[in-house]
């Protein structure tokens, strides 16, 4: 069962590609971020800005309607028409002043003035110290627009000051950057055949106020001690400009570097890079250079891009640059400054290499600026104003592997990673494999993809390596493949056993999964049941349910079901040993895979059918219910100091496993007990990993198929290692009800 819900359309009144603008690439980058998240409950159209009467330009299909910019009527007949689709919800202008005709654009208060559906205002440029004729335009678009965005807070600063607008009605959302996972550039250097280079670039519209002749001044004594330098000039000449002066400014830039001898060492690219191939040279690039001659430039795409992908940025100080860049990620000079240039170069490309450091340190605090991110707070703003667009379902993005198996060798998968790479020397553990043996099974079941059965042989066989003579499993494997006595002796190995045997049983109850490797999970599971193990830890005897659960329905073995209401009962014990009225739960503390304590006792109830295990679980579940969410948002316990009654309940370094924990068990109650709120709260859960949580923040990376590490109290930690990973895959594939059974 899906949750039904009505389409709505947000369209975007701006430029767009095909058309080269910076605007227009911004606009098709956020729809498509909104598109991804929301469709199809929300789907995006466009509104295009031409320049001419002739609609030339191959628009894609998502262009509705097209307003030249010169023509007043179209204006006003594009409203009209917007305002008889019912399924238009809110108009999204994304606002330059030279995109709509007239003086400062005063063209597009006709459209407001006709417009019947919510306006919200993004302004890429806030000028300062504005004339009468600028003031009066701005002060029509914010008397008609329902809400502004702007993309720093000094943007925010000015449009109170200088124009007298309500702070409430500004929105300060950052341009966005697009997800692409940390490297060190060496791959893409030579691509473009630029190994062992030092890398500068600057990517952009050329114009006379690109500032590029400073750069080049600045370069004759680096290159006199460093000749390695290459210096990457990529962008176009912009189309206005081309069309009134020609290459004039291009031939000026090209003629200075031949004067100073540097053809060598600077390389222009007179071509429209797609996005791709932006992100592929700044890839490439050790530092980033924003030489701009306007300080009051509101935002720089490129430089946003270039923090993003995890590069050093050298910026004039504009704007934006005098808000993002500190020296943690850069260096600001000043304007026309060749000299500060060849400082800064110096300085970063010395010795010690600063700018490789100086890049991380831009990525990790770039997180936010996600186009996932970027486009979420927009949904979250424009909800305030539309109330059909509030808790609308996020689409679930499509199942991706790559991570799990990259972080797969042929022993088994690597417990920890560094941003996406796997960190060999964290070793192995049971738990990580047995979670890839479960989720892999589960998506066999689905796709009957063959190479799944390659991890699900490497997962078998690590886990039989690691079962002891009294039927219980080490947990701790180094990275020489050596099981780690000293740590395995230090920690209980009751949880990783339980899951091991779960996750064997998973095997064994998969029709699908070739008799082999379902003989060899039969073979572990005898090794270790008829050692008569047991277990006392409320989450090992919750996994040992599950597993019962499997082998029970495999076998239909009175054994299997005398041991299972054995089970069952230990946790109606602990229940009835630890509940109070304020308290209803199993222990006095919630700590980590909570959900999966309540969901063992419906999973029990499901072959016992006794009435006792449905009425705990069921209280269960609301009591976590009550303690996890709230607002119409999930929020895990947080592992920094757990949830102990009577006590404080700790909110930071929430975990996916949890997550996952909770909206399988949600899942799986409501499979049987059909209870529809059941589903409503699995959704909500599961929405945690796409931006419903306590910072707002997307922690599935739709580009790696990895999941981030956690959310503390500030920032997210970017590592995505094996058991954040499996446990948003085992919570994605818990809403297909085959794969959950």
């Amino acid at each position: 069962m899906e949750l039904v819900q009505k389409k709505s359309s947000i369209a975007f009144l701006s430029t767009f590609p095909p058309r080269q603008c910076g605007i227009a690439v911004f606009t098709n980058d956020l729809r498509s971020a909104i598109d991804k998240m929301f469709s199809p409950f929300i789907n995006s159209k466009i509104v295009a800005m031409n320049v001419k009467e002739i609609h030339n330009l191959d628009y894609s299909n998502k262009v509705i309607f097209q307003i030249n910019q010169s023509n007043k009527e179209d204006y006003i007949k594009t409203a009209k028409d917007l305002n008889s689709l019912k399924s238009i919800k809110l108009i999204s202008i994304q606002h330059e002043f030279g995109i709509f005709g007239e003086e400062y654009g005063s063209n597009l208060i006709l459209f407001l003035k006709e417009i019947k559906k919510p306006v919200i205002v993004t302004f890429h440029s806030v000028l300062p110290n504005p004339d009468e004729k600028m003031k009066m335009v701005i002060y029509e678009i914010d008397r008609y627009s329902k809400g502004i965005v702007v993309m720093t807070k000094l943007s925010k600063e000015i449009l109170i000051k200088d124009y007298k607008i309500d702070s409430e009605k500004i929105k300060v959302i950052p341009h966005g950057i697009h997800s692409v996972p940390y490297t060190d550039g060496k791959k893409a250097k030579s691509i473009f055949g630029f190994s062992g280079k030092l890398v500068l670039s600057t990517f952009g519209f050329l114009s006379s106020g690109k500032g590029l002749e400073y750069i080049i001044d600045s370069l004759p004594p680096i290159i006199e001690k460093f000749p390695n330098v290459k210096f990457i000039i990529s962008g176009i000449t912009h189309p206005n400009i081309l069309e009134q002066e020609g290459e004039k400014y291009r031939n000026f830039l090209m003629q200075k570097v031949n004067e100073l001898k540097l053809e060598n060492n600077v390389h222009f690219y007179n071509e429209y890079f797609d996005i791709d191939k932006l992100l592929k040279l700044l890839e490439a690039t050790d530092i980033y250079i924003s030489p701009s001659l306007n300080p009051n430039q509101a935002v720089s795409g490129t430089m946003s891009y270039a923090l993003g992908s995890g590069r050093a940025v050298i910026s004039t100080s504009f704007s934006q640059a005098k808000e993002d860049i500190t020296n943690e990620v850069g260096r600001l000079v000043d304007f026309k400054n060749s000299q500060a240039f060849t400082n800064a170069i110096f300085e970063l490309i010395g010795g010690e290499k600063m700018f490789l450091q100086i890049g991380k340190n831009a990525y990790f605090r770039t997180r936010h600026m996600t186009w996932e991110n970027v486009a979420y707070s927009y949904m979250k703003f424009f909800s305030k104003f539309v109330p059909d667009l509030i808790n609308i379902q996020k689409k679930f993005p499509p199942i991706k592997f790559e991570h799990i198996i990259k972080l797969t060798d042929d022993f088994g998968i690597i417990q920890f990673a560094e941003l996406t790479e796997p960190d060999l020397s964290s070793g192995y553990t049971l738990d990580d494999n047995a979670r890839a043996l479960i989720a892999t099974s589960f998506y066999y079941k689905k796709t009957q993809n063959k190479f799944l059965l390659k991890l699900i042989a490497i997962y078998l066989n690590f886990i039989e390596g690691l079962i002891k003579s009294d039927g219980y499993f080490y947990n701790y494997v180094n990275e020489k493949r050596i099981i780690d006595e000293e740590r395995n002796i230090i920690e209980d190995s009751q949880d990783p056993s339980a899951r091991a045997l779960y996750a064997l049983s998973v095997v064994l109850n998969t029709e699908q999964i070739p008799l082999f490797l379902k003989e060899k999970a039969k073979n572990i599971i005898n090794k270790s049941i008829e050692k008569n193990i047991s277990f006392s830890s409320p989450r090992s005897i919750a996994f040992y349910v599950k597993a019962l659960n499997c082998l029970f329905l495999e076998y239909k073995d009175q054994k299997f079901f005398d041991i299972l209401k054995q089970n069952c009962d230990k946790l109606v014990y602990l229940y009835e040993s630890s509940h109070s009225f304020s308290w209803e739960w199993f222990e006095g503390y919630l700590t980590y895979s909570n959900a999966v304590l309540s969901e063992a006792l419906i999973v029990g109830y499901s072959i016992i059918k006794d009435k006792k295990y449905l009425d705990i679980a069921e209280k269960t579940f609301n009591f976590l219910i009550n303690q996890t969410f709230k607002n119409d948002k999930y929020i895990p316990i947080g592992q920094n100091g757990w949830f102990i009654k009577d006590k404080k309940r700790h909110y930071f370094d929430q975990q996916p496993e949890d997550t996952a924990s909770t909206v399988q068990a949600f899942n799986k109650m409501f499979m049987l007990t059909n209870k529809d709120i059941y589903r409503k709260f699995a959704n909500t859960a599961f929405n945690w990993f796409l931006g419903d949580n306590i910072l707002g923040q997307v922690v599935y990376d739709r580009t790696t198929g990895g999941c981030y590490d956690g959310i503390g109290k500030k920032f997210i930690n970017l590592n995505q290692g094996a058991e954040s990973t499996i446990s948003y895959i085992l919570a994605r594939l818990s809403f297909d009800f085959k794969t959950s059974e």
